[in-house]
């Protein structure tokens, strides 16, 4: 991958690889999961409470990886493999696995597809019979033998096993190949050897046993994870106008009767109501969005826009905001930590941050809360139906009253008593004759 970020831990659609993995075991009732990491411990705290993670003391192979987990299995029940870096195995998958697996009373069921370019993958090798006879790796010249390469069947490191023939085997694997590790897919031969039954199953679906090797591959899933997710928000009455310019990820809530439109982004936890309209052009991360609501051109993180609020175009509504029912925040307007009231307006041009805005006010282009001393930050707390004149600076911490007026270009620094008119700025001086004056001293200087 190129990258001081482990692999596994690469975004796909707002969740990391292995995430999407352990999503899957745990929709398929896996009762215990069980993560194998580098002795540095890179996902340690990051992958939930119910995963147990076993440290993998050298990078010999995958056989060495299952090694190090072997003491933590629990006895008696079958035993599910999977790849943190194969990400699109589903629940369905597994379960299907599990079955043929029982079913075929097996001591080890493998996972296979069968892909149009194999590169890469270890090719499952089958005898006259159709039966599994081998998997060779392909990871350099020489494993593999050019009538092997040819196959198309591939290996995808999926794999069920009954507990006590994998631990019988495994000590058994060796490391006599060109890279000198011990490969897991060595225990099939072994297993077959003590008498164990081993069957291949071939996924209808390749798309669940794409792994990712590079980034060239997990732009490729992106794409596959990507259309998975937006087909799903399709088929329950989402109107996504443009599939391959918007983007959606795997957390992402939306109503019925909701429009997205194009080049806009839904990232992280966000939700949206019914009958909503976002974007073209907009960001929403980890946004809580109301019914019948309006986001136009726009980027919002960790805040709230309740129903019928509008936002936008080209507004900034940063964490900790909340725009209320009916509210309107229009063109340019930045809003951080912040509460509008039901029906206010912050129509234009404005920065409003640390204030409460009560219901129905509304404050006049260019608005600014001076929310910040240098040290700390304050608040402003506008009344209800409070007219806010254009170019005012509030300087915090200030409140203002109910029903109260303020006139353009004042800088507000005291309360504003319910029901006033407050005026904070200078009385204009008009010196007639001014130019003339000083044209005619430039003239006495040269």
């Amino acid at each position: 991958m190129r990258s001081r970020t482990p692999k596994v831990l690469h975004d796909l659609c707002g969740r990391p690889l292995i995430e999407w993995v352990l999503v899957a075991a745990r929709d398929a009732g896996c009762t215990k999961l069980i993560v194998v990491d580098a002795p540095a411990r890179p996902l340690d705290g990051l992958l939930g409470d119910d995963v147990e993670i076993v440290v993998q003391p050298q990078a010999d192979g995958t056989a060495g990886a299952v090694a190090a987990a072997i003491d933590s299995l629990p006895g008696g029940s079958p035993v599910v493999i999977l790849s943190g870096d194969v990400p699109m195995i589903s629940s369905e998958t597994i379960g299907e696995l599990l079955a043929v697996h029982e079913q075929g009373a097996a001591a080890v069921t493998v996972a296979t597809a069968l892909l149009d370019d194999p590169s890469g993958y270890g090719r499952v090798v089958r005898s006259a019979d159709g039966s599994l006879e081998k998997i060779v790796e392909t990871k350099t010249d020489g494993d593999a033998t050019a009538e092997e390469l040819l196959i198309s069947e591939v290996n995808s490191g999926i794999y069920v096993f009954d507990p006590a023939a994998l631990a019988a085997a495994l000590p058994d694997v060796g490391s006599d190949n060109s890279q000198g590790e011990r490969y897991l897919p060595a225990v099939l031969p072994l297993i077959a050897a003590n008498g164990g039954k081993v069957v291949a199953h071939v996924v209808d679906d390749p798309s669940m046993l794409l792994g990712v090797n590079d980034r060239v591959d997990l732009a490729e899933l992106r794409d596959l994870a990507q259309m998975q997710i937006i087909e799903a928000h399709l088929l329950n009455g989402v109107d996504i106008v443009a599939p391959a310019s918007t983007q959606i990820d795997v957390g992402v809530e939306i109503g019925s009767d909701s429009v997205i439109e194009p080049f806009t982004a839904l990232c992280g936890a966000t939700s949206i109501g019914e009958r909503s309209t976002i974007g073209p052009d907009s960001t929403l991360t980890d946004a809580t969005i109301g019914d019948e609501v309006t986001v136009l051109r726009s980027h919002l993180t960790d805040c709230e826009v309740r129903s019928q609020a509008t936002i936008g175009p080209f507004s900034h509504l940063r964490p900790g905001s909340l725009v209320r029912e009916r509210a309107k925040v229009g063109a340019y307007v930045e809003l951080k930590n912040a509460d509008i009231g039901e029906g206010a307006k912050v129509p234009h041009l404005s920065y409003v941050g640390d204030a409460e805005v009560g219901a129905d006010a509304n404050l006049g282009a260019g608005t600014i809360t001076a929310n910040y001393d240098g040290v700390n930050k304050h608040r402003t707390v506008f009344g209800e139906r409070v007219h806010g004149g254009v170019h005012v600076s509030y300087i915090a911490p200030v409140e203002v009253g109910d029903d109260s007026w303020t006139a353009a270009g004042s800088v507000i620094t005291d309360a504003v008593p319910p029901g006033s008119l407050a005026i904070g700025r200078a009385r204009q001086e008009s010196k007639e004759g001014y130019d003339a004056r000083i044209k005619l001293d430039g003239a006495d200087k040269k």
